[in-house]
């Protein structure tokens, strides 16, 4: 099943994110699974894109990354679309891409981690991120934002992004090494982090653990960037199990899908 976000973009600025379900992949990663690196069966994820192919009515391939939870940021242009089409290079390592080319589908796979999609006011640049907490205390939003063309970065406040489905805080527990390396980053942060209570004792002590607010990270993120115009952010993956993907929930799993592009004013055919 394919679902629109809802935010206000220009016409020509065509998003989409997919759920688990409506596919052909089986039990664990039943149905719709979009990622080959996850153990299922190569068929199944081949005859899957082809249906998102086909029902998005995409305008071309989308051009899939080797996420590695990195702060890679790449342009896109025909050439990627050349490679990925005649399979001549492996999927290029990167969590984020972004292109000016109309036509060309940038697109990022999440199962937990957050899928954020970027675009303008004026339709000029279309972008997808990929950002699980590795990657966003890495700098993958700002370093995303920073590699877009000089007069786009100028304008931030002309920028709208839509942060897709993702963890939500009250399910995403992480340790002490996670709460201290945003705090370092900016004590500002810690608003995003609440205290687990524990059971322990002064013979027993055990470690803090905090749950997190990844899309409110984000959100900051993006508004200490001049990014005002922010949607989403409001799909839990971990609760919502009849529709999306969750690693932390399942373990062995599929992939959800977040893509964007600039729809050409013809197409061939």
């Amino acid at each position: 099943m394919l679902i629109k976000p809802d935010w206000p973009v220009p016409s020509t600025v065509k998003s989409i994110y997919t759920t688990r379900q409506g596919g052909m992949s089986k039990a664990p990663f039943h149905s719709f699974n979009l990622a080959t690196h996850v153990g299922d069966l190569l068929e199944n994820v081949v005859a899957n894109r082809q249906q998102l192919f086909d029902q998005a009515c995409l305008p071309s391939e989308p051009i899939w990354l080797d996420q590695q939870h990195t702060d890679i940021a790449i342009q896109l242009d025909q050439s990627n679309l050349n490679a990925q089409v005649s399979h001549s290079l492996p999927p290029p390592i990167a969590d984020a891409s972004w292109t000016q080319n109309p036509g060309i589908v940038s697109v990022v796979m999440t199962a937990d981690c957050l899928p954020i999609l970027i675009t303008n006011q004026a339709g000029t640049i279309v972008s997808a991120v990929h950002a699980g907490w590795k990657g966003l205390a890495k700098g993958i939003v700002r370093k995303t934002i920073q590699s877009f063309p000089t007069d786009i970065q100028q304008c931030p406040e002309q920028l709208i992004a839509w942060i897709g489905p993702a963890i939500s805080m009250q399910h995403f527990e992480v340790g002490q090494d996670v709460y201290d390396t945003f705090i370092d980053q900016d004590s500002a942060n810690s608003s995003y982090f609440h205290a687990k209570p524990r059971d322990e004792t002064p013979s027993k002590p055990l470690p803090k653990k905090y749950l997190a607010d990844l899309p409110g990270l984000v959100k900051k993120e993006l508004n200490d960037l001049g990014v005002s115009h922010v949607y989403g952010g409001d799909l839990c993956s971990f609760a919502l199990s009849e529709d999306f993907f969750s690693y932390r929930r399942s373990g062995q799993t599929g992939r959800m899908a977040c893509l964007i592009w600039i729809e050409p004013t013809t197409r061939n055919g």
